[in-house]
């Protein structure tokens, strides 16, 4: 072991975000200011926090939420940078990544609000374009061209994490891992040289478990899955994630989608968006778009078997093992 490794001391670091915690793990000399990363770190999230929360009715999304169609709303540049790479993820996913759901969102109590039968026929009812066809980008400006209710939460913590890392950079670190809530992004490597290890949890709802193990350097994973947040219907469990086309809740998916990407918000996304399209058109668009992403499917009988795609999980054996036996 080197003669830094054995002087870095481990920081670390959490703090509370967007109703759950994030987190941030490095390894310094000892001497560094923790309280004042600490602190760069609780602002950096609160101002993605206060940009695009549905939680906040002042937020710069619910301000851009209420305007009148057709008129132009100024919004700041982090908002900005995220509603231009999900109107772009939701052009390249055809759709089923859309960041027009607010209206199903809430009405099926995934919000702010309890869920409601009304506002739910009501949201399957809509008439919809994606938002990628309504919303309208002009410098720092945003305007709607019909009606939508716009929701971030498909994209909003994978920001967060993405900010994370951006300041623990500001403040001179160069090595670590960050998180919100699963979303993980690693900065190049600890500190004995080896890569960032992160579990891919298996889709239980009962217990958390890893399913395998994924090495990582300068990259990010996110996972959408259907067993952490679900509305109970007639004795089924329902995912919180959204099928655009019908306004509800998707009925048969993956049981989880895992992406690793350059940055969290880009696998977040496209987590979401590979969960809708489920695991032949998922497949297939991963494939076509450079993507590694592991799907995990349960059979009739529960039991899980894996399906990745792109070099990592299919081709990379050594980034990525099981964790039966660990």
């Amino acid at each position: 072991m080197s003669k830094t490794s054995i002087e870095a001391a481990r920081i670390a670091l959490n703090g509370l975000t967007m109703g759950t915690r994030w987190s941030a793990l490095f390894f310094e000399e000892q001497g560094i200011d923790t309280d004042a990363v600490q602190t760069a770190l609780q602002a950096a999230v609160d101002e993605v926090d206060a940009q695009m929360s549905t939680w906040k009715p002042g937020s710069d999304l619910m301000r851009l939420n209420a305007a009148p169609v057709g008129e132009w709303v100024t919004v700041p540049a982090h908002l900005l940078h995220v509603l231009r790479l999900g109107l772009e993820i939701g052009r390249a996913s055809g759709g089923a990544f859309d960041i027009g759901m607010g209206d199903a969102v809430t009405a099926w109590g995934f919000g702010p609000k309890a869920a409601a039968p009304a506002s739910i026929r009501a949201a399957m009812a809509a008439r919809r374009r994606p938002a990628h066809e309504v919303l309208e980008i002009d410098g720092a400006r945003v305007r709607k061209s019909s009606p939508v209710a716009l929701d971030l939460n498909g994209i909003a913590k994978g920001y967060g994490v993405d900010r994370l890392a951006e300041t623990l950079r500001d403040c001179g670190i160069g090595n670590a891992l960050v998180g919100i809530d699963g979303e993980m992004r690693a900065l190049g490597l600890r500190p004995d040289g080896e890569a960032w290890t992160i579990a891919v949890e298996g889709p239980d709802a009962e217990r958390r478990m890893p399913h395998s193990i994924l090495s990582l350097q300068d990259a990010a994973v996110a996972t959408s899955g259907d067993y952490r947040h679900w509305v109970e219907v007639q004795g089924r469990r329902l995912s919180h994630t959204m099928d655009p086309i019908r306004g509800a809740p998707l009925i048969a998916s993956p049981a989880s989608v895992t992406v690793v990407t350059r940055t969290c918000l880009e696998a977040d996304a496209w987590a979401t968006a590979l969960m809708v399209l489920g695991p032949d058109r998922g497949s297939a668009l991963a494939r076509k778009r450079g993507l590694d992403a592991l799907f995990l499917l349960r059979d009739d009988k529960g039991s899980v078997r894996g399906v990745g795609v792109g070099q990592l999980f299919s081709e990379g054996p050594a980034a990525i093992v099981s964790a039966e036996g660990r």
